[in-house]
């Protein structure tokens, strides 16, 4: 729990990674790892290597400030790139079925489209502006 006005002591990732790789690798004791590093908190190193254990690396890394959302930022944004390149292919598809399409009909009958397309080809408004660019 932290206490109001203590200054708490910030350890570096690196130091961090160090720590994990004496104990792991190396096969040292948290005490001999705590005295070697300069670590005060005798818990500390428990508690790396829970965090590592669990989340790898990534726990290791001082989460403050980031949303829960966020933290794995590589699959977010390869779900953001997969998602724009299906509105693409989507888009391609619109502006191809469009131009089959006579123009004046569909700006004519712009709420109801026309009833030959299947309801996954209903393109919104801002297609059909693109496509007529």
């Amino acid at each position: 729990m932290a206490i109001k006005g203590r200054k708490y002591k910030m350890y570096s990732e690196k130091i961090k990674k160090e720590a994990i790789r004496l104990h792991t690798v190396e096969g040292w004791t948290y005490r001999k790892i705590n005295e070697h590093l300069g670590i005060h908190d005798p818990g500390r190193m428990k508690r790396w290597m829970r965090k590592h254990r669990e989340q790898g690396e990534f726990g290791l890394m001082d989460q403050r400030g980031r949303r829960n959302e966020y933290l794995d930022q590589e699959r977010y944004v390869q779900k953001l790139k997969r998602e724009n390149a299906l509105l693409k292919k989507c888009l391609v598809i619109w502006k191809e079925e469009a131009n089959k399409r006579d123009f004046r009909s569909w700006s004519s009958g712009i709420r109801g489209y026309p009833e030959t397309l299947p309801c996954v080809w209903r393109v919104p408004e801002w297609v059909l502006c693109l496509c007529k660019t």
